[in-house]
């Protein structure tokens, strides 16, 4: 991937600078109900404002279906910002985005102040790249900086067209951290390097795995997914989630990665799926018929606890079981504990590994965790991402 220009290297004072921020935070009934990705944002919009940018913010919430629709405004995100930032940031409410509101708030701008548009998905136009709402949003500004690295993935007018219509771009802190950290990682990692994967569906993380094995030490799999190998290996699995179509693949991966490929050696299996349900450890060869997996046995936690703590660099990307339930978070935890326990770089992949992580009390102990589940997973997959791939290069 070409290095890419970040804000360190540009002149913002006097200029009118539009950030494409990640502000898709949860929220309940117009209440912000976790910040994280709004205090994720503010090293790049602090350092914009301080060097007398005249900062023009904007972002995608939740989905709208088509168009504007209150319950997705980002008005409550203004207030939370101003209270962060400790200044006032004018909302610009436009349910087309760029109208008289965000013309004249961004014609007002004075050195280090900002102002936040509304929702860019209230734009159709927005998810189809369109030129037109491209144009809009670049006529505000003389500078484009995309901090949205939950974004990266998509081609967007805010995330990726705009950048045509702008005399520069660059990237954010946030996106020049998340590259930086998942980028070297799988280009250049410190070994042993070992990725750990889970989540439901080997579907999803097929393109991973292909791009993962040659640069890894160990691939460690686990969750759901992991039922669909140990079928593959002859084994029954009850009423564990399986994807019959991928197991001619999980058993190609099996042959093809040998040693290299750690799976489950035992599994917890459950009489039902509810946290209160009877459960057990069974060997991943005796599962009963009408149970189901939950979460990786204890066997399981030691083997793969151990290759995690001889490793350098660890990236993992999904739980290893129903982590919601508390009863089955166990092997979701051990592996969390192990990567806290190890010198050297932890990095989780967003997503349900980041929910885990801060639910279960290890975020602090994380080198890096990742803001964006799909842009990280494509970026694991070895995608070229196309907020990043529209900036300018270095």
């Amino acid at each position: 991937m070409p290095i890419k220009r970040t804000i360190d290297s540009l002149n913002v004072k006097g200029k009118r600078v539009l950030v494409r921020c990640d502000f898709n935070v949860p929220a309940k009934d117009g209440v912000i109900t976790d910040d994280a990705r709004i205090q994720a944002a503010l090293p790049t919009i602090k350092k914009l404002l301080g060097d007398g940018g005249r900062v023009i913010l904007c972002s995608h919430f939740g989905r709208p279906k088509g168009g504007p629709d209150p319950k997705y405004t980002l008005a409550p995100v203004a207030v939370r910002l101003s209270e962060l930032l400790g200044q006032n940031v004018i909302f610009a409410a436009d349910d087309n985005v760029v109208g008289e509101n965000a013309k004249s708030a961004a014609a007002a701008l004075t050195d280090g102040s900002a102002i936040l548009l509304e929702n860019t998905r209230f734009r159709p136009e927005e998810e189809k790249n369109g030129e037109d709402f491209s144009k809009e949003l670049a006529s505000l500004a003389d500078i484009y900086v995309n901090d949205a690295f939950g974004a990266a993935q998509r081609a967007h007018s805010s995330t990726a067209g705009v950048t045509a219509f702008v005399a520069e771009s660059a990237l954010g802190y946030l996106m020049e951290k998340e590259l930086k950290f998942l980028g070297s990682a799988v280009e250049d990692p410190v070994r042993p390097f070992v990725a750990i994967l889970g989540g439901a569906k080997v579907s999803d993380k097929i393109a991973v795995i292909d791009n993962l094995l040659d640069k890894v030490d160990s691939l460690i799999i686990g969750g759901g997914m992991a039922y669909t190998f140990i079928k593959a290996q002859g084994n029954g699995v009850g009423k564990s989630l399986l994807e019959e179509d991928k197991l001619d693949y999980a058993l190609e991966m099996i042959k093809k990665a040998g040693k290299k490929l750690l799976l489950p050696v035992d599994t917890v299996v459950a009489a039902e799926f509810k946290n209160e349900a009877e459960h057990k450890s069974v060997p991943c060869d005796a599962i009963p018929e009408d149970w189901m997996g939950v979460d990786i046995g204890p066997k399981t936690i030691e083997l793969f606890a151990e290759a995690i703590k001889s490793a350098k660099t660890v990236v993992w990307n999904g739980p290893m079981g129903v982590f919601e339930m508390p009863n089955f978070a166990v092997g979701t935890k051990a592996v969390a504990q192990a990567m806290a326990e190890i010198d050297g770089t932890t990095i989780i992949g967003g997503g349900d590994s980041a929910a885990a992580v801060n639910q279960l009390g290890f975020a602090d102990k994380m080198t890096h965790i990742s803001t964006g589940g799909g842009a990280s997973l494509e970026f694991l997959e070895g995608k070229k991402l196309p907020g990043v791939e529209a900036l300018d290069d270095a």
